[in-house]
């Protein structure tokens, strides 16, 4: 079979996106991840949304289904294009309509206080350091909510638009949200685009503490890219099977400088198992280190061990209630 194709058939064969041939004619290998992305079993770091397709494990992307034929599943050009417009002749496919501008989240933020007192005071209760918070505050990375008090992280896009609010209680509840509308792609982070090494948390809080033990030690806690998952990352049964958070998969995507990642997860069952399938997921691309808080379940719990505020039996008996909760 000659191997030569025209301008017209690759012209063709061009229009078929990858979501459209997969649904047409592999329609085994698609699995939905979330809302209209897609992945595939064969490579689970691809991922198709909204007539574009990205493999994070390469860092190469396309539209087209024989971009995908040739850049990953190995194909030559005339043999994609061939393969394509075989499969439409026999079987005319029906084309997946695309969004043509994806739908944006409107975030509903908490009404600010007049205040951050109660926010300031909380977080030095935690450790936190003052300097650390002032920073926070004067950025607007964090503020006090008016009617409860809660102190409010906030995230932002690559245009300085607020995109994630997560809330937590300042008193003796245990209260955690994210405000209507929140993207978790955006979560509460502290970021230096010059640096090539990314630090990772489950919550805020651990972020922030793992920022004022560096400032304890005489480093620039600033000089760092600091991200919080905003929550417990939910693994798999089969770690193979796992999928990274959008928050990582995207900061990967925009960041190509980075060449190391350091997990900061806590010392219960959810974090070990996030920090395996972390470690699967990320560990050929990626130098992965796994650096857990040396002293109780989180980083926090070790910042205030550190500083006197709790001692090591009551850090130990505390992180077991939290391991039974976990598993309950």
């Amino acid at each position: 079979m000659s191997e030569y194709v025209t301008k017209e058939m690759l012209e063709e064969a061009r229009k078929m996106d990858l979501l459209t041939y997969l649904k047409n004619y592999e329609p085994y290998e698609l699995v939905k991840v979330s809302g209209d992305t897609y992945t595939t079993k064969k490579h689970d770091s691809v991922r198709i949304n909204n007539g574009l397709w990205h493999r994070f494990s390469t860092n190469i992307g396309g539209k087209s289904a024989i971009d995908y034929l040739i850049k990953v599943e190995g194909y030559t050009l005339p043999q994609a294009v061939k393969r394509v417009l075989n499969k439409s002749e026999i079987s005319p496919p029906r084309y997946i309509k695309q969004e043509s501008k994806s739908k944006e989240k409107h975030i509903i933020l908490p009404k600010k206080a007049s205040t951050n007192e109660q926010v300031v005071d909380y977080l030095m209760n935690r450790g936190i350091d003052e300097s650390i918070i002032n920073y926070c505050i004067i950025n607007n990375l964090i503020y006090q909510e008016e009617t409860t008090n809660n102190v409010v992280f906030l995230g932002y896009d690559d245009n300085k638009n607020i995109k994630y609010a997560g809330l937590r209680s300042t008193n003796s509840e245990r209260f955690m949200k994210e405000a209507k509308g929140s993207s978790k792609e955006f979560s509460f982070r502290i970021v230096n685009n010059k640096i090539n090494t990314i630090h990772l948390f489950e919550s805020s809080i651990d972020l922030l503490s793992y920022a004022t033990l560096l400032k304890e030690k005489g480093y620039n806690w600033k000089e760092n890219n600091m991200i919080a998952l905003s929550g417990v990352y939910q693994t798999q049964k089969e770690i193979s099977e796992s999928k990274l958070p959008i928050t990582i998969e995207n900061f990967l995507k925009k960041n190509n400088n980075i060449e190391e990642i350091i997990l900061h997860f806590d010392n219960d069952n959810a974090g070990r198992n996030a920090t395996k399938a972390f470690l699967f997921l990320l560990g050929e691309k990626y130098k992965v280190r796994d650096i857990p808080a040396p002293i109780g379940k989180d980083y926090n719990d070790y910042l205030c061990y550190t500083l006197g505020l709790k001692n090591k039996e009551e850090i130990e008996k505390y992180k077991q209630f939290l391991i039974a909760e976990s598993e309950r």
